[in-house]
């Protein structure tokens, strides 16, 4: 496991003021104790291969791989000229993470906004066929494609479509297993979504090919069931706040455990530190003393262990 980092503290300069450019963040971050750096699709200001290069360059000479792109379409929007407007502009993404993501890049995919117009069943119709429709050209590119157990890009009006569990299962099983198909796993996610992080965890652990690491601690001294709405699920709570990843509500360890008897073997990428990077340098330390205690061995024996439990369970994953 090889850790990486998302500059969350800084998204409001770097994708709405423009006052702080991906070339900044990649100077900044040299002081992180990390292998990598996730990039959001709206760093790239100039969408040019000449500006992809530049890219590139600086972040090898940080000495930073891009495991992870960050996108967020719209797949369920009402409007049948928007969500082609947004398979093309995932299209787009793609081509970014083959181009600046090293050995085994991965691009995130969602399913798009809980549209108030939009059934579950036509949104799980809208979303699943956008993948499957994305799948070809991810596979001739060598990027996979990870559905993130969401719950609401900056930009967007509404939460997640697939924001509860047996949503987000639901679209897992109408699109299937694929070689270059998998899920991006944030245990935050599922504690607003109201759901048990572990648990999810357990349900889609073979398919997990990334991981985001965040954490939540209560503000106030209330419950966090008190924080429950009616529809079961959490949300951004005032009352729930970030902060340094393995202090919050978050149950790490069995996280941990849970991937670490899978065999994972992919990157975790911080998505905190949003307030500041000594927070996102403390969440670093604190990931890599976890990554000793529970991926104890060499890369190489990790995989065979991986692939071990795969076959013994069918080849599943």
């Amino acid at each position: 496991m090889r850790i990486a980092a998302f500059p969350k503290a800084y998204l409001h300069p770097m994708l709405v003021a423009r006052t702080m450019s991906v070339h900044d963040w990649i100077e900044a971050a040299r002081v992180l104790p990390v292998e990598g750096l996730e990039l959001h699709t709206g760093f790239f200001w100039e969408d040019t291969r000449a500006e992809l290069d530049r890219v590139g360059e600086a972040l090898a000479r940080a000495s930073f791989e891009m495991p992870m792109l960050c996108a967020s379409p719209d797949f369920t929007h009402p409007d049948a000229g928007e969500r082609a407007r947004e398979f093309d502009r995932q299209v787009r993404a793609v081509e970014i993470a083959a181009h600046l993501g090293g050995d085994a890049p991965t691009c995130r995919v969602l399913s798009g906004q809980a549209h108030p117009a939009v059934s579950r069943e036509q949104g799980l119709d809208w979303a699943a066929d956008a993948i499957v429709r994305l799948l070809p050209v991810a596979a001739q590119l060598g990027v996979t494609l990870c559905l993130e157990n969401h719950y609401k890009a900056s930009t967007w009006a509404y939460p997640e479509f697939a924001q509860r569990r047996e949503v987000f299962l639901a679209l897992l099983d109408r699109v299937g297993e694929h070689e270059w198909f998998g899920v991006q796993y944030d245990p935050s996610n599922a504690l607003v979504a109201g759901d048990d992080p572990v648990d999810l965890l357990r349900a889609v652990v073979e398919r997990v090919r990334t991981v985001q690491a965040s954490d939540r601690h209560l503000a106030s001294g209330a419950p966090l069931e008190s924080l429950r709405r009616s529809d079961g699920t959490i949300g951004y709570s005032p009352d729930l706040v970030h902060g340094v990843v393995g202090a919050g509500l978050n149950d790490y360890e069995g996280i941990f455990e849970v991937l670490a008897g899978a065999g994972y073997d992919g990157w975790i990428s911080i998505e905190d530190g949003v307030d500041g990077m000594a927070e996102m340098a403390a969440s670093a330390r604190f990931l890599a003393g976890a990554r000793d205690r529970w991926f104890g061995g060499s890369r190489e024996v990790r995989v065979e262990a991986r692939e071990r439990r795969r076959a013994g369970a069918g080849g599943a994953g």
